[in-house]
Formats: structure tokens, sequence, C-alpha cells
């Protein structure tokens, strides 16, 4: 392991021009591929911006990923990435505790049936073809690895790897896996952290400037840094650290471009980094979102236990559809980072642009 101690100088611009020409951007900013918030038009601005654009494709099919991409290439000839998540092992049904989880949710939103707790999620196999087939700059992970066979599919048709990992010892395996480039997700990042292991994730949240340098020093591959990335002197200290570029989520949700509530793009204005919670009462898997009147009622010891990934997403989906469609933010799914506040009311073009512009100023060289 490296014992020099980074410092600010060129090489900080060094690296970002070397990441920026391997992967034709003119910009180290990528967007976030955050599932559910990923429309195409965002992802064309960053692209057209200079940066790379993303697409979350957890939710979606093959047909879907496949109408993502036509939609994104019809607007920008930008460089995208494709995401999805590596699935956990199947989820065991309790039925007794579901039926407390259904009662609980009824305070919040409509009746949940039968046939709303158990939607099966698009197939993994199938999205990995779509993405596969559709042929972009990268394909990246969160929530674990790639099969081998899928890493060799990759490397075989020249699509880089971008692997999302939240401590060192993720870091290292996905190098020892393949990855070409370690994405080091901090605790600060909105949305659902990118654990290995679910029943880890709380217990493994380590802060992005803390994680970087120590996931720099022990990797061999460029790593871009995510997670409270909300302002340019946030940016300009990720390089610092030894970033060779930078992903931002929540920065760029109230842009636009972007398809946020209302609701949530007002109240992110006003939060505080104290106003998030890391909390597993949305999806079942750990996530930061702003904190709301459901998220404290569900963390309350009285309140069952949310059920694992995806049937709390899915016994919540009707009370998120609601929340969004009645501008209810005390039960809204509103997914944030702790750098919320710094999120710009702005075309995303502008939102990047500006945000490297001003970094490039803090750095010397």
């Amino acid at each position: 392991m490296s014992t020099t101690t980074p410092s600010a100088n060129p090489s900080a611009l060094a690296r970002a021009q070397s990441f920026c020409d391997t992967y034709e951007l003119r910009i180290p900013i990528l967007m976030a591929p955050m599932a559910g918030s990923s429309p195409p038009a965002l992802a064309a601005a960053v692209a057209n911006a200079g940066g790379m654009g993303a697409c979350g494709a957890l939710l979606m099919n093959a047909d879907g990923i496949d109408s993502w991409v036509s939609t994104l290439r019809a607007t920008s000839n930008g460089a995208f990435q494709l995401n999805t998540w590596i699935p956990d092992p199947n989820a065991s049904i309790d039925v007794d505790h579901e039926q407390a989880l259904k009662t609980f949710l009824s305070q919040w939103g409509p009746d949940i049936t039968d046939s709303d707790t158990h939607v099966a999620m698009p197939s993994f196999d199938d999205q990995c073809a779509a993405m596969l087939a559709a042929s972009p700059r990268v394909i990246s992970s969160i929530m674990g690895l790639y099969p081998p066979a899928m890493v060799e599919s990759m490397k075989a048709e020249g699509i880089h790897w971008f692997a999302t990992a939240t401590t060192v010892a993720e870091a290292l395996a996905a190098e020892a896996a393949g990855a070409d480039v370690i994405v080091a997700q901090g605790m600060e990042a909105g949305g659902h952290r990118g654990a290995f292991d679910a029943d880890k994730a709380q217990s493994s949240l380590v802060g992005l400037f803390s994680l970087l340098p120590a996931v720099v020093d022990a990797v061999s591959v460029p790593v871009v840094a995510t997670g409270g990335i909300g302002d340019a002197r946030a940016v300009a200290a990720a390089m610092t650290l030894g970033a060779s570029a930078v992903q931002v989520g929540t920065g760029l949700l109230r842009s636009s471009d972007a398809n946020t509530p209302q609701v949530l793009i007002d109240a992110m204005a006003k939060a505080r980094p104290e106003d998030t919670v890391a909390t597993r009462a949305f999806s079942g898997r750990l996530g930061r979102s702003l904190r709301t009147q459901y998220t404290d009622v569900a963390e309350a010891a009285s309140s069952p236990e949310p059920a694992p990934y995806p049937i709390q997403r899915n016994l919540t989906a009707a009370m998120r559809k609601q929340a969004v469609e009645t501008q209810s933010l005390a039960s809204m799914q509103s997914w944030a980072g702790q750098s919320a506040a710094y999120a710009r009311n702005a075309p995303a073009s502008e939102i990047v642009v500006d945000l490297w512009a001003d970094a490039q100023a803090l750095l010397p060289g």
C-alpha cells in the first residue's frame, strides 16, 4: 500500500484528463444510474454536456432497456452507462410478518392485496443480455459482482465494467473479478447502498472521504467518487484524494431534465445533512432518504421490521405511488443524499459544466 500523502497538484487534472480521453468525455462527471430516476432526457443532457449519462435498469425488462437506449441515441451521441443490481438470494416468505406489515402500511396508503405482494422482478439474465446487445461504452454494477460469464462477454464486446464498492474489501474483490473502474460509494449517497451483502450494509457505513483514498491506495484501476458530491468543492476534494472522475446522483434530481416530484424538489432545497436517514423502510434494502413522517414511524421499535428486498418494495408500492400522485412528502420515497441542499434547480447540462469549471479553479495547474 502506498504511504504517499495525496496533495492538490496538476496530477489531479492529469488523472481526470486521462479518464476523459479513455471514455471520450469532455468533463469527468458521470450521472448516477438511478433506477426509476434516469429518464433519457436527463442522461442525454449530461452526455451532450460532455459527461456520461446513465440508466438504472433495475426495473426494466429487455424491451424497456432497448427502448431507453434507442431514445437516448436519438438525442445524443455521447457516452452512457447501463446498470442493474446483482440479485440478492431469494427472500424467504413469512406470512404472519407480511400481514403485520400490510396492517401497518394501510395507515399510509391503499390496502395491499396478495397480488401486490409477490410481483416478479425483471429477469436478471434478460437484462444482462439486453445491456450487452445495446453495446454501451460502460456497463456498471451495484450490490455485488457480475458472474464470470457476463464479465467475459463484456470484455469480448469491448464494454468496460464499472463496479460499485462501499468498502475496500468490495473494491479489491471487484478488481480481482475484472472491473475496469471502481465506483467508490460513500455513505452520504442518496438512494440505495451498494453493499454486496444486504445484511452488512448498515454496519459498514463509511464516509466518502475516508473510503476514497483507501480504495485509491488499494487498487490499480481508476476510481470514481460518488456520495455527497454536491458542489465544486466536493468535486475538487475528490480529485485531490485520488479520484479520476466523480459520479453525481442527488445533485441532478432538482434539474429541470429530471422527473422528480415538485414536493421533493422543494424539500431537498431545505435539507440539512442530518435531515436524511439510512432506512430499509421503502424497499427492504438500505437506502438514504430524506427523513419523513413515514421513515420516523417505520424506524420506531414498535413498528414491524421491514421485509427483505424485493418483498418490502412490493408491499410499499401502492403507498409510494399514491404519495407521488398526491404530492405527499410524508410517505413519499424521498431518496436523497446528505448534500441534497446543494443540488441546483437548473438544466443538467449547466449543472455538470459549472461543477467541473468551478472545480478546476480550485485545483492548481
